[in-house]
């Protein structure tokens, strides 16, 4: 019954197949990863929007309509931007169009988190919602503002190129927590709501024959797929941004230590200043000390040694 609810849209399919045959003429030199995470990212996005769940999500319940969102804002954005190398970023910095300053004023972290999490909020509004239930041209809007501004929530996190709206850990984590805390709140608040919050999920037109197969099959009442699509939001979406604090913490650890990185950098090896009669001149280093002072520091020859004992 489900085959059924497969719509194969043109502009899906031709946006799709054009975005898989342009990455391998762009994005060089290519990277097994990194061509899997871009693959997997269009697939994925595709599949959103012409399996069933898109027509589950579209006509019968509000929690395969949560799962569709949050396939668009926290799992496909980051496959995409994985899966752009460096070198293609490099590139489109320096090239002539100057995109440098673009790239800069569109991955600024405040203005990301804010435009991504008000998108959110905003667009669960029920008048809102409901609009774009009714509405294919504002249900297009509303699913391109979601994949746009989470692709560019997600830029400052794994964003391929360093030195671009790249922050520190401690600011990484602090980000990916307030998130996780807005996506969490928003969460709650529609599992536990009222019944009827979006009236459309109450009493669904049944237009592909899937009504019973979801209320008898499935056994998922209006109030039961609410507060399921207000847990997807809440605990899995909860998770995924957890796993990205894991993964910057694990980051962060294992990054050298700057101080001593720079103090191994600023040793210079010269010749030991030593009689002739040394048997071995001894090895010593110029080292910039803390007080900005050069300092020669080294092994004392093995003639001293001998000498002292």
């Amino acid at each position: 019954m489900l085959l059924s609810a497969w719509h194969l849209k043109f502009e899906v399919l031709t946006s799709s197949l054009a975005l898989l045959a342009a990455y391998p003429l762009l994005a060089r030199p290519l990277s097994l990863w990194r061509t899997l995470s871009w693959v997997s990212g269009v697939l994925l996005l595709a599949l959103s929007l012409v399996s069933p769940l898109d027509t589950l999500a579209h006509d019968y319940l509000f929690s395969a309509h949560m799962a569709q969102h949050l396939l668009m804002t926290i799992v496909v954005p980051p496959l995409l931007l994985l899966g752009i190398p460096p070198e293609l970023v490099q590139r489109t910095v320096a090239s002539r169009w100057r995109f440098g300053g673009l790239l800069r004023l569109l991955g600024n972290p405040l203005a990301a988190w804010v435009l991504a999490t008000g998108v959110l909020w905003v667009w669960h509004a029920p008048v809102l919602y409901g609009a774009a239930l009714r509405s294919d041209v504002i249900h297009i809007l509303q699913h391109a503002m979601f994949l746009s501004t989470a692709l560019l929530f997600w830029w400052p996190v794994v964003a391929p190129i360093s030195g671009h709206a790249r922050m520190e850990a401690w600011g990484l984590i602090a980000y990916l927590f307030a998130a996780m805390a807005a996506g969490s709140a928003l969460g709650i608040l529609l599992a536990f709501a009222p019944v009827g919050l979006y009236p459309h999920y109450l009493n669904p037109q049944d237009h592909h024959g899937l009504l019973g197969l979801v209320r008898d099959g499935w056994g998922i009442s209006p109030a039961d797929d609410q507060q399921l699509g207000g847990m997807l939001m809440w605990i899995p979406g909860g998770i995924v941004y957890g796993l990205a604090i894991v993964g910057t913490l694990a980051l962060w650890l294992n990054e050298p230590d700057e101080g001593v990185q720079a103090e191994e950098q600023t040793k210079v090896p010269t010749q030991a200043v030593a009689p002739a009669t040394a048997a071995q001149p001894a090895a010593q280093y110029v080292v910039l000390s803390a007080t900005g002072e050069l300092r020669v520091v080294g092994e004392r020859s093995e003639r001293a040694e001998r000498e002292d004992g």
